[in-house]
């Protein structure tokens, strides 16, 4: 609707205004506000159940955990998954797309202008009627009185801070993933090592009874036993040699290489990694201020409360200013003058007056999923307690169970010795040998399946935690470096 001619003539202000009483009026009656936001409360404890870390009170640095092991290629492997892994590239790219909607939402609060030119020709029974040239600028600006545009930005704003807590979290959990292949690596390759000794073992007790048997002191019983248990061990060889090779695939996979890249890197033994146990835990409540799932589930829930609101703007009156400035003239050289000058300034106001209940129906699905975001946010705050929790329980547990292993596997250790030294001095039969070599077998085996579990607690309990992560602009945590598990700055 015009208000100024170029020519600054009054037109149909009085109107204009008049009309825009008219649908505020109207908006008043039909308004449809979004629900009072309720606070996120979800029940959290004052301090976890793990009786030793109850009385803690000091938050510790997760920075960097995977050094905790003190395997240097573990660290290794952790920092190159970090940089290559194809999970974190496609997060780091979802979170450039959130920044740039985020901009894109921002740059509606700002005019727009347009430059434009044109060159006209007329013909008229075959004959040219004249030329007509235009060039000029065009400008609009919606004036986001009741915020819709504003409530976009808000939505976006916090959308990409949820993107940016998701690029942390898929940080974490590959960070996790390649500390917990590479423990089950090591316990493969332990668990393959124990295997070969006792067969070389069996093969000595199989050798020394095929000599008592020719020497008529056994039967061919006893030679059996030790040749059947002999080629038993022999066939826990392959399985373990398919875990291995298959840990080594995963853990290429995972830093962006091909299966078979780190095959020669890792095919040495080495023992399995196991942290100190010097981890001071944070209560709770600040635990879960370190967990990126937890703070992108809060920001989905300011990005839907964002929604709603944008959803019952869109239903007020919408205003707009616009205008043009341009030249015309039936020859180029026209455009020059001060007669060639043509401007125009605009402004309107709109409102839905029907829309058969769109508009309404919109606001209430966007409260809808505001109240779908509320329950993943309180879903995710009991799952990161309760993972803490089992964590806490898994270590404890597995660190007494190991304890007792230990000692277990010292005296199977003990027995087999003496049961296979007096074996060959014919003190006892060969079924005692047999039973001792396979308690020490089954022992050890347990062993090195007790310290995995141990190391691959203390990476659940260290993901649990938050693992490391930090949102940009937080101080950092003591102990931290370059190297941590950061948000990229936005």
């Amino acid at each position: 609707m015009p208000i100024f001619r170029a020519d600054g003539q009054r037109t149909a202000a009085h109107s204009l205004w008049a009309v825009g009483c008219l649908l505020l009026a109207l908006c008043g009656c039909t308004t449809v506000s979004p629900k009072p936001g309720e606070p996120l409360a979800v029940e959290v404890p004052a301090a976890w159940s793990d009786g030793s870390a109850a009385t803690v009170t000091a938050a510790a640095s997760l920075a960097q955990w995977w050094q905790r092991f003190d395997d240097p290629l573990l660290a290794r492997l952790v920092v190159q998954a970090l940089q290559a892994n194809t999970s974190v590239r496609a997060a780091e790219a979802a979170l450039r797309q959130a920044r740039a909607q985020r901009d894109v939402s921002a740059a509606a609060l700002l005019p727009t202008v347009g430059a434009a030119a044109s060159a006209e020709r007329g013909r008229s029974g075959g004959q040219v009627t004249g030329n007509a040239y235009r060039a000029g600028l065009d400008a609009s600006w919606e004036l986001d009185i009741f915020g819709v545009n504003r409530s976009a930005l808000d939505a976006s704003e916090a959308a990409a801070q949820a993107s940016a807590a998701s690029l942390g979290d898929v940080q974490v959990s590959i960070a996790a993933e390649v500390a917990l292949g590479y423990i089950t690596l090591r316990g493969a390759q332990a668990g393959l090592a124990i295997a070969q000794s006792n067969l070389a073992s069996q093969l000595e007790t199989l050798q020394i009874t095929q000599w008592r048997q020719q020497a008529g002191l056994v039967t061919s019983l006893d030679t059996e036993q030790a040749m059947s248990a002999a080629e038993q061990t022999r066939a826990q060889l392959p399985v373990l040699q398919i875990v291995v090779k298959q840990n080594q695939h995963a853990l290429a996979v995972l830093t962006g290489q091909p299966p078979a890249a780190l095959s020669t890197l890792l095919a040495a033994s080495a023992p399995v990694p196991q942290a100190a146990d010097n981890l001071v835990l944070s209560i709770p409540a600040e635990t879960l201020r370190q967990r990126p799932d937890v703070r992108a589930a809060e920001n989905q829930v300011t990005a839907a409360v964002a929604r709603v609101a944008q959803a019952d703007a869109a239903r007020l009156p919408n205003f707009q200013l616009g205008g043009s400035l341009g030249l015309y003239g039936l020859t180029l050289g026209a455009l020059t003058g001060g007669s060639a000058a043509i401007g125009a300034l605009l402004a309107s106001v709109s409102m839905p007056v029907f829309d058969g209940g769109a508009l309404v129906a919109q606001v209430q699905a966007q409260q809808a999923a505001l109240d779908q975001a509320r329950a993943a946010y309180e879903a995710t705050v009991l799952t990161a307690l309760k993972e803490v929790e089992d964590a806490l329980v898994a270590l404890r547990g597995d660190r007494e169970r190991l304890l007792y292993l230990q000692r277990a596997a010292d005296a199977a250790g003990n027995a087999a010795l003496l049961a296979q030294q007096r074996y060959s001095s014919g003190l006892i039969d060969f079924q005692t040998v047999l039973d001792t070599q396979r308690t020490l077998l089954t022992t050890q085996d347990r062993v090195v399946i007790a310290t995995t579990d141990l190391g691959a607690d203390h990476v659940h309990l260290y993901k649990a935690l938050g693992g490391g992560w930090r949102p940009d602009g937080e101080d950092t945590a003591p102990g931290a470096t370059a190297n941590d598990i950061t948000t990229p700055r936005q």
